[in-house]
């Protein structure tokens, strides 16, 4: 009996370790997660400095202005010069900070070549599709648009890299094959 209560004893001690040692963690947890919190618009500005090379490469021209015809269709569009790739969406304010009177249709966060994050603010009056390139700071994307302008910005990186990897080690391949190397 006396052997069992001293099991007993042993593993009650046993789990109490444990649990201080989980409390120990999530508290550091919490610590460490509030640290990256401090510190994330640092961080989006980085990876945004780190993307201008994938941005050249796999951006897009957006759409600057257009008329639409009555079939919805647009005719003589201009874009804007660099390309960008879209990392956000949100509801859209209720004006364009350029001129009040436009109603905003469409707003995204997006980063330039450059590595600059900008809102894209679409305004539509019937007949003309126009926007406005609102600068903001990686501050200002992550509390208008959230932590998804960091997770679709990461995703956009490990995808290019990837490919880049996947098409080198084709071309190393193909290279073997055509010189009769074998690896």
């Amino acid at each position: 009996m006396v052997i069992l209560v001293d099991e007993i004893e042993k593993g009650l001690a046993t789990i109490q370790k444990k649990i201080e040692s989980l409390e120990e963690l999530e508290s550091k947890g919490k610590t460490l997660a509030e640290k990256v919190r401090t510190s994330d618009a640092d961080l989006l500005k980085r990876m945004g400095t780190t993307a201008k090379p994938v941005v050249k490469k796999i951006g897009l021209n957006l759409l600057k202005k257009g008329k639409q015809d009555t079939k919805g269709e647009l005719y003589h569009p201009q874009y804007y010069p660099g390309k960008m790739i879209i990392l956000g969406k949100t509801d859209p304010a209720p004006c364009r900070p350029d001129n009040p009177a436009m109603e905003v249709v469409d707003q995204f966060c997006v980063l330039n070549e450059d590595g600059e994050f900008f809102e894209l603010m679409y305004s539509f009056d019937g007949f003309l599709t126009d926007s406005y390139l609102n600068p903001i700071t990686p501050r200002e994307a992550i509390d208008r648009y959230g932590y998804d302008v960091m997770f679709m910005l990461y995703q956009a990186l490990r995808d290019y890299l990837k490919g880049e990897e996947d098409l080198v080690n084709a071309l190393e391949k193909a290279i073997a094959f055509v010189f009769g190397n074998k690896k």
